[in-house]
């Protein structure tokens, strides 16, 4: 019982942290903006990703920071705070290390792939890095809710597909790569669950003793009321 109540604070205490964090996230971004519109969008220019120039490699950091009109902001904001928020609740550090494999990916796939000349900004491949990321996180992750959440997410979002999709529009080479970072984050930072200790695995032929109860394994507290007991497994079956 008590580590059950300590369980769910701990995942309240998490989730309030990536709201946080995504708030902060955005924040940033429009700060950054504000500073771009004034100067004309030649932050963009000087600290995008300009394609398979070595000197600017180190903007796939900067690039994400950096857009180049309102409309553009705008349409990432959305999406950057609901998948960022549903990327981060379970775990904030962990969040952080997808986030830079992310952003990682879809940077030097721009690097690599986008037209000769061109210099790329804007947080879309960290959007669709984190689309990809809640649509599979709950599979390697085995939680039922998180599966749940990225059926939802891929139904309610399945517009985002098309901009997998090449096109002289947008930069669709940091869609994708973005979107394939994300899955191969949902595969290096899945939940790795340890096998139960063998010191708390009954041990075949062992005796137990003639009188008082069967003693119960120390990390496993036995349950007082049959019906809570029952819920706690229903809800340890669903992921939560």
């Amino acid at each position: 019982m008590g580590t059950d109540s300590r369980t769910a604070e701990i995942m309240i205490a998490e989730a309030r942290k990536a709201f946080w964090v995504m708030v902060g996230f955005l924040a940033l971004i429009w700060v950054v903006q504000i500073a771009n519109w004034a100067l004309g969008y030649s932050l963009s220019q000087s600290f995008g990703i300009a394609a398979r120039d070595p000197a600017r490699l180190p903007d796939i950091v900067t690039a994400p920071f950096l857009h180049w009109n309102w409309m553009h902001i705008e349409g990432n904001s959305g999406p950057l705070f609901v998948f960022g928020f549903l990327a981060a609740y379970r775990g904030v550090g962990k969040f952080l290390g997808v986030t830079a494999l992310i952003a990682a990916v879809s940077g030097l796939g721009v690097w690599f792939v986008a037209g000769p000349g061109s210099v790329t900004a804007g947080a879309s491949g960290v959007v669709f890095g984190y689309f990809g990321y809640v649509l599979v996180k709950g599979l390697f992750d085995r939680h039922t809710i998180d599966i749940v959440v990225g059926l939802v997410m891929a139904l309610c979002f399945a517009y985002q597909f098309t901009g997998l999709l090449p096109s002289d529009e947008f930069s669709w080479q940091g869609h994708l790569f973005g979107f394939i970072g994300g899955i191969v984050g949902g595969w290096v930072f899945r939940d790795r669950r340890r096998a139960p200790s063998p010191a708390t695995a009954p041990v075949p032929g062992a005796a137990r003793p003639v009188n008082g109860p069967v003693p119960r394994p120390l990390d496993r507290p036995a349950p007082t009321d049959p019906s809570r007991a029952a819920l706690l497994k229903e809800l340890d079956d669903m992921g939560l």
